[in-house]
This record gives C-alpha cells, sequence and structure tokens, in this order.
C-alpha cells in the first residue's frame, strides 16, 4: 500500500482547518450540508453525466485504488526478465514452460506463453502493444473523471453561491439572518474550490501516475520478452532493460556502470 495521496489529502485539509483556528474561525462551520451537498453531489452528478452507464462501477474502486494502490515499479520484473534469459539461454525458449507457469505477474506471464508458443515476433509485439494501449486507454477514463469533477467543482460552487445569494435578497427584511445566510452562500464556493484542489484533482493525478508506472513496468517486460526470444544473451538483456529505467534508480545506475566498464 502506498498512502501518499490518503496522507496528502488528510495534510491538505489539515492546513485549511489549522489556518482557519489560527484566524479565530470555527472549521465545523464549513460543514453545512446544503452547500456540500451542491457541490460534491453536484460534481459527482455532472461527472456521470460525460461518461457510460459501464463506466460508472469503476470510478469508485478507482477512488479506493488511487487512496491505496501501491505504485507499481518500473523495475520489479527486470530480475525475473533477466533470469528468464538466463534460463532460456540454457534450455532454450521450451525450458522455460515451468517457470512460465509459476509467474504472478500476468502480462510477463502471457508474453513468456507467446515466445514458447513461437509467435511471430512482430506478431507478439503488436499483441503486447496492444495490451499496453488498452490499459493505457483503460486508465485515463478512471483519470479523466476526477479531473473533469475538478474542474467542474469550483463552477458549482459559484452556481451555489449565487443561489445563496438569491436567498440573501430575499430576507433583506430580516437584518438579524443575514450574516448567517451570506456565509452560507459563500460556503459554496469555498467548497467548490477545496473539494477540486484537495480531492479531485489530486485523485485524478495520481490515478494518472499509477497507470505511467504499470505501463512503464508492461513496456520493460515487452522489452525483454522480445530480446529473450531474439536470443539475446542476459548481460546484455539486462543492459537493455536497465536503459529504461528512470535515472537514479539502483538499477538503472547499475546498468550504467555496467556500460561503462
Amino acid at each position: 500500500m502506498d498512502p501518499m495521496t490518503l496522507i496528502g489529502v488528510v495534510l491538505g485539509f489539515a492546513a485549511i482547518f489549522v489556518s482557519t483556528t489560527l484566524e479565530g474561525g470555527n472549521p465545523m462551520a464549513m460543514f453545512l450540508l446544503p452547500p456540500m451537498l451542491l457541490v460534491l453531489g453536484g460534481s459527482i452528478a455532472v461527472g456521470l453525466a460525460g461518461n457510460t452507464m459501464s463506466d460508472a462501477g469503476r470510478f469508485p474502486k478507482d477512488l479506493i485504488k488511487a487512496m491505496t494502490a501501491k505504485a507499481a515499479k518500473a523495475d520489479a520484473s527486470l530480475d525475473t526478465v533477466v533470469a528468464l534469459a538466463e534460463q532460456a539461454r540454457r534450455e532454450g525458449l521450451l525450458g522455460l514452460e515451468d517457470a512460465a507457469s509459476k509467474l504472478e505477474d500476468p502480462f510477463l506471464k502471457e508474453a513468456i506463453e507467446l515466445a514458447i508458443d513461437g509467435t511471430d515476433p512482430e506478431d507478439l509485439q503488436e499483441i503486447l502493444y496492444g495490451r499496453i494501449e488498452a490499459k493505457r486507454t483503460y486508465d485515463k477514463v478512471g483519470a479523466k473523471f476526477y479531473a473533469d469533477m475538478g474542474a467542474y467543482a469550483p463552477t458549482l460552487g459559484i452556481v451555489g453561491t449565487v443561489l445563496g445569494l438569491v436567498h440573501v435578497l430575499e430576507n433583506l427584511s430580516e437584518p438579524d439572518k443575514l450574516g448567517h445566510l451570506i456565509a452560507a452562500a459563500f460556503l459554496a464556493t469555498l467548497w467548490g474550490v477545496m473539494s477540486a484542489n484537495v480531492i479531485f484533482l489530486p485523485v485524478g493525478a495520481r490515478l494518472k501516475r499509477l497507470s505511467e508506472l504499470e505501463i512503464a513496468s508492461m513496456e520493460l517486460v515487452l522489452e525483454g520478452v522480445l530480446a529473450i526470444q531474439a536470443g539475446s544473451s542476459p548481460r546484455v538483456v539486462a543492459r537493455k532493460l536497465s536503459s529504461l529505467l528512470p535515472p537514479g534508480s539502483a538499477k538503472a545506475d547499475k546498468g550504467d556502470k555496467a556500460k561503462a566498464a
């Protein structure tokens, strides 16, 4: 589990509540049901309006994923792929059948099985690249949903404020109520901006980042399996894959040192 998004959201709200307290305000005054319902409920509603019925069921899961999912490491499969390359070098591709059945990564498992079956390299690359693109497209939907809500929420907050001010104008004959009504009206704008920048946009960005890391790992597997199928030596496979890792990672640095040697 990588709780960074959850930590960030909690700290964001904490900063807002603490600053309100330091200014002499009451943080609990922010929790007024009508503006919260308008902004949060309305943002979800219009966000769903821009998607399909089949998409709707995945968004709660995407939220849980953003808050709790462990970030994939691009180099997570590097050692496994290199070990498979060493085994293939000794026993040939058919010797990987037992190892393939024990692999936990479904994408790597499928890639090795295709190579064992003698799939043409171009066909194998096309199939696996298609899987990667399908994953990229699928992930974009979830990230876009939360990014869209981040765009809608401030506007709905303004709508709530306008409605609240209309209600204020209806009660000008009762001055003792105006302070409460004006404060309630501006709470809608507050929740619109706050929910967008502390919840929706960070969740969308997190989903996008998780997708990038998962796809980077898949691309590394693709290159590794193609190298194994081509008969490349384990050392070449290791160097090739390490060159795909982001600068600064331990395995990328190790690969760079091996190249220099």
